[in-house]
């Protein structure tokens, strides 16, 4: 099940952003591990080479040297035992003389071997030998350095061979060195620890930040959370609203036949009482589950809207002519009239925008105690704008900036008896806003509110 989990990328779905901070620990730390030793390598060889090419120059300066000499095997000796006392002096002085020369042979080819003429150790001089390096570094005419490695002292050096000529250009000696790299060897693994610790600090600090700031981990996990919580709550909400609005719809057309046939049934008036308390009740449930049911389309993309052009000064007369008896029952004045002249032709949904009329044209009439309720529209420049003004209790400007938010409602004193989900202002925005309308309101505790409607005038009708 776990292999089949992973499989279908539903793991790597959900936990983008855990996944990405993994990464994160994995990727930086590595991309400074691999920049580090491709430096060092860089260093190493970089090094190398200029060991090789030093080897190589200090050869030739010895040949320039001896370029006099090369007949008299004496002076060889004793230009060798010179820089033999050199770098004695500068062992006692604890000096590193220069490019710290282990050893330095000069031979003499003697048939196919090389006889020694000088040597820092003269109990070896007179003594042949015979090289496959000697034999390719005399025949090529040119100076080689090979790389040694000493495995048992843990150090290398350069193997110098080079042939020594006179001053008129003929091979007469064949010089060999040994170049020790002990000296720049240290500080190379100076600089280098040096280095790997710097980074081992970097990569420390990184992960330290990384776990210090773990909460990000947890934000993601628990933002995947409370985003597949809210996902099956939106279809949770869906579901229900479709299973209640089967029985609620049976119950009130039972209701409302019983209370037609009252008369005929022989039910009494406290019996017609109750019936009507189930009929407000009923209806009640069924404006909520509507609510809902249009949360639940409005959040899922499944809200439908055909606009066409259609004149909108019928549909505002009739939901005003709706509300009539409601308004005459709390004694309020209602009152409706439009510009004359004014362009009326707007692209809309014909039911959606009935729906948000009848919204906040109930609410002005719901929270408005005494005195009057108007309706005003008119045209201006491409906008058709329809204003719903009462005189209702108000708010405040605190109470304005949650007014479209879902699930809030103004709670105060002469709020507290009216009954109200804190849904219908939000559906309302997001219907007009899908209608490409524009909702804004303004309002005053005590005196009133001010519910504006602007929508695009269809384009037949725009100036």
């Amino acid at each position: 099940m776990k292999l089949n989990f992973f499989k279908n990328g539903k793991f790597l779905q959900d936990n983008k952003q855990t996944v990405y901070s993994i990464a994160l620990m994995v990727v930086i730390p590595s991309v400074i591990i691999f920049n580090t030793w491709l430096f060092s390598q860089s260093f190493k060889n970089t090094v190398d080479q200029s060991l090789r090419d030093k080897a190589v120059g200090i050869s030739q300066s010895i040949n320039i040297s001896l370029a006099d000499k090369l007949d008299s095997q004496q002076d060889l000796q004793s230009y060798v035992s010179g820089w033999q006392s050199y770098t004695k002096n500068a062992e006692l002085l604890d000096e590193k003389y220069e490019d710290d020369i282990k050893s330095l042979d000069i031979f003499y080819r003697d048939n196919d071997s090389f006889k020694l003429a000088a040597s820092f150790d003269k109990d070896k001089v007179g003594q042949s030998y015979s090289s496959m390096a000697y034999v390719i570094a005399w025949n090529s005419n040119w100076p080689s350095a090979q790389k040694i490695v000493d495995k048992d002292n843990n150090n290398y050096y350069w193997l110098v061979v080079s042939p020594l000529k006179d001053s008129l250009g003929n091979k007469k000696a064949l010089l060999v060195m040994t170049l020790s790299a002990n000296a720049i060897d240290t500080v190379l693994s100076v600089a280098l620890t040096q280095s790997y610790l710097i980074l081992i600090f970097s990569v420390i600090i990184i992960i330290l930040l990384l776990l210090v700031n773990s909460s990000l981990f947890e934000s993601a996990m628990l933002y995947n959370k409370i985003k597949e919580i809210d996902q099956m709550k939106d279809e949770f909400i869906s579901m229900a609203s479709h299973e209640l609005r089967t029985p609620v719809t049976v119950i009130r057309g039972y209701i409302v036949m019983l209370m037609d046939d009252a008369k005929k049934l022989s039910i009494g008036n406290e019996a017609l009482q109750y019936l009507s308390i189930i009929k407000v009740s009923t209806e009640r449930l069924n404006s909520l589950i509507e609510d809902l049911l249009n949360v639940s389309r409005i959040e899922q993309g499944r809200m439908k809207i055909d606009s066409v052009s259609i004149d909108i000064w019928p549909i505002i007369q009739n939901v005003v002519n709706q509300f009539s008896v409601q308004a005459s029952e709390k004694k309020l004045i209602l009152s409706c009239q439009i510009d004359s002249g004014s362009q009326s032709v707007v692209s809309v949904d014909k039911d959606r925008l009935e729906q948000v009329l009848i919204n906040i044209i109930g609410n002005a009439i719901k929270y408005t105690l005494a005195g009057t309720v108007e309706i005003k529209a008119k045209s201006q420049g491409n906008s058709f704008f329809i204003m719903i003004k009462d005189s209702g209790i108000g708010m405040s400007a605190k109470e304005r900036e949650h007014l479209f938010e879902k699930f809030y409602r103004v709670k105060n004193k002469k709020t507290n008896d009216i009954i109200g989900t804190g849904l219908g202002l939000w559906i309302t925005k997001q219907i007009v806003e899908l209608m490409g309308g524009a909702i804004s309101v303004d309002s005053m505790e005590g005196v009133g509110s001010l519910f504006t409607l602007e929508f695009p005038l269809a384009k037949e009708q725009k100036k």
